[in-house]
């Protein structure tokens, strides 16, 4: 199971609520299953509002420093501005080239930001939610 710090996910719901009404995005490098990194990316899609791309410069320096730090690509995250409860969208499963990668998605329109995690298989068109664990420092 996935585990993020209390500080990591309080870090994603920041950077999902600044990003707002535009979608964020970001990586979590780690190593086995424990985050240690977080590696926010600008949003460059076309209709940042509605998807995400993450920047092409921004996307291949996260994942240099990953090499440099021993790290593995743990998860990718972004945010549904408009969802309180947050699921794959169409676009998402179509786009999920990172199959062994867990996909979070943060919503931004309840009360408190949610975030939840999913096993997305593009080759297979599915998803399915998993679950992952907050610990503390």
């Amino acid at each position: 199971m996935t585990t993020v710090t209390l500080r990591q996910l309080e870090e994603i719901f920041a950077s999902a609520t600044q990003a707002a009404p535009d979608e964020c995005c970001g990586l979590i490098g780690g190593d086995g299953e424990r985050a240690t990194s977080l590696y926010p990316l600008r949003n460059v899609a076309a209709n940042a509002q509605v998807a995400y791309e993450a920047a092409p410069e921004d996307l291949f320096g996260a994942q240099r420093q990953m090499r440099e730090r021993g790290e593995q690509l743990l998860a990718i995250y972004h945010s549904h501005p408009r969802a309180t409860e947050p699921q794959p969208s169409e676009t998402d499963v179509r786009l999920a080239y990172y199959p062994q990668a867990i996909y979070f998605i943060v919503g931004l329109s309840g009360a408190q930001p949610v975030m939840r995690a999913f096993k997305i298989s593009e080759a297979d068109g599915r998803w399915e939610e998993v679950e992952y664990a907050v610990a503390d420092e």
